[in-house]
């Protein structure tokens, strides 16, 4: 065994705790993987005074001053679980630029300014891996960004946030609407006390950007990425995916496509969408993630597990020191970001999707020709019509109707215009839903 390999830790919360703990459980094996111990240098924390009940680390290590510790001479690998935009990215800057790997689970800092910390590490010459910011435990960044380093990517669509996730499936098993199944996930633990992130598809959004810059080879920023929430899912737009064969799911979709001159981009959006039953993404229930990869050699790969949590995001973050440690020990550092492609990200509005819309009509001669007029002049084609007595028409009246329609492919702001004409026609009493539909139905 050599020298070790000396960690600081910035962060000691619910996945930092379970990173001290799986060093302490594992240590011995985790040497004679790296050729190496790995020790704890210091830990800075906010409050000094918390208590941390047993965990298994010398109360001295403890520190409020986290960018000394960084500074340290005796720092090899610096380990970020705090979260956040600053001060993390100004600590990691600071490391990186010094020659010091870091391994971090910062969604929000990479998906913002992923670039600059991509940057200091190839000044600084150090590794920069972070495969606990996307799918917790599920091995799926280093895939893209090293096992399909010689294929091309075309598609990534995945189900990157287990609260969604959670709240969806209850509403599909149940059949309660969102605010029942949000309570049922905020008394579970999958849910924060302030779920906005979650459920607005923030937390989607960055993992989106991650993935879609790994993928494409491309800088992608949250900014760039189209997003949505499920808040207005109801259990009406529920049942109605029922009755197609099909589920609600919190998408996150990143694709190859080109634009009107040919020009090859990329399409990054976030948003809740039909998938039949037949889908990989459709069985994938309770606060579980899965990404499907869609490749040009490879063909259609599936990653799926727990994606968040103490101790799976503790593993990934593990996994990456290990693989640290190791360039490390070797006197080598991994491969730099790769951004060559340099792709254009799309505009929403020229992304290729599709529309399910459940409208409230007025049931009578003429009306669907009226409203099947409005698709034809957005260039808008259907591929199917449903229509049933009003099951929500306005009260004591008898002449309403439940029209849905589901389109074919066409530009978002196509499908968009077309609802919003729809909405000014008199025959058109409300529309009562309009959902974004994925996976070949």
């Amino acid at each position: 065994m050599t020298s070790p390999v000396r960690l600081a830790l910035l962060g000691c919360g619910t996945v930092g705790s379970d990173v001290v703990r799986l060093l302490h459980e594992q240590s011995a094996d985790l040497a004679a993987r790296i050729g190496a111990p790995l020790e704890i240098a210091g830990i800075a924390v906010r409050r000094l005074g918390r208590d941390r009940g047993d965990l298994p680390v010398d109360p001295g290590l403890f520190t409020t001053d986290a960018l000394g510790l960084i500074k340290r001479d005796d720092v090899d690998v610096v380990v970020e679980v705090v979260g956040g935009i600053e001060p993390a990215r100004g600590w990691l800057v600071e490391a990186l630029r010094a020659g010091k790997s870091v391994v971090t689970a910062n969604k929000a800092l990479l998906a913002e300014d992923g670039a600059t910390l991509h940057d200091a590490a190839a000044e600084g010459g150090a590794d920069l891996y972070y495969e606990a910011s996307v799918a917790g435990a599920i091995p799926l960044l280093r895939p893209l960004r090293e096992s399909l380093h010689g294929d091309r990517i075309n598609r990534v669509t995945g189900i990157v946030n287990g609260t969604t996730n959670f709240i969806l499936s209850a509403m599909d098993a149940t059949g309660a609407g969102f605010a029942e199944a949000l309570e049922e996930a905020t008394e579970l633990g999958y849910a924060e006390a302030d779920p906005t992130a979650d459920v607005e598809g923030f937390d989607a959004a960055a993992k989106a950007a991650i993935l879609a810059s790994l993928a494409f080879h491309t800088r992608v920023s949250a900014a760039d990425v189209h997003r949505e929430g499920i808040t207005e899912v109801t259990s009406a737009d529920v049942a109605s995916a029922k009755s197609m064969g099909c589920t609600i799911k919190l998408l996150c979709i990143a694709a190859r496509g080109t634009d009107a001159t040919g020009r090859e981009t990329v399409s990054v959006r976030v948003h809740p969408a039909m998938i039949p039953l037949t889908h990989p993404l459709a069985s994938v229930g309770d606060a579980f993630n899965a990404v499907f990869v869609e490749a040009e050699a490879a063909g259609q790969l599936m990653f799926y597990g727990r994606g968040a949590g103490g101790a799976p995001t503790a593993s990934a973050v593990l996994g990456d020191v290990v693989a640290v440690a190791r360039n490390r020990l070797a006197g080598v550092h991994a491969a730099s970001e790769s951004a060559y492609a340099d792709l254009p990200v799309r505009p929403m509005g020229e992304a290729l999707t599709r529309y399910h819309i459940s409208l409230d009509v007025t049931d009578r001669p003429g009306v669907l020709a009226a409203v099947a007029g409005v698709f034809a002049r957005h260039d808008v084609s259907i591929a199917t019509v449903r229509q049933g007595p009003a099951g929500g028409g306005a009260a004591g009246r008898g002449d309403d109707a439940d029209l849905v329609i589901v389109t074919h492919v066409a530009p978002d702001a196509a499908l968009a215009a077309t609802v919003g004409e729809l909405r000014g026609l008199d025959i058109v009493r409300s529309v009562a839903s309009v959902l974004r539909v994925e996976g070949g139905l």
